[in-house]
């Protein structure tokens, strides 16, 4: 083998080992890069998701509290109606007993 033959194999080596350094390199530099990307992904997608379980325990008891006013509407609303009945049917009542007493 020639100086020259042997030289250029020494340089092709070279240029091979510097290109799979580089190669390495940014193999390296590209799955830091993605891992980073990644992580601040998942960061968001967390961020995001406490923010919606922020929002649907808000609404929940915005829900919660406009059910029980409602209930309590109608819960006085009941109320009120037996009261009326009660009266109603206390002065029956008083009238049968009246009636009774002056009949007998």
């Amino acid at each position: 083998m020639s100086l020259e033959v042997i030289v250029a194999i020494g340089e092709a080596e070279e240029k091979a080992r510097v290109a799979k350094a580089e190669a390495a390199a940014l193999s390296k530099k590209l799955i830091a890069q993605a891992e980073e990307s990644g992580k601040l992904a998942i960061e968001n997608a967390r961020k995001k998701a406490a923010e919606e379980i922020r929002e649907l325990k808000l609404k929940a008891g915005e829900k919660a509290k406009e059910d029980a006013t409602q209930l309590a509407r109608t819960i006085e609303n009941r109320k009120a109606s037996m009261l009326v009945k009660a009266n109603s049917r206390e002065e029956q009542a008083i009238t049968l007993v009246i009636e009774r007493i002056v009949n007998s």
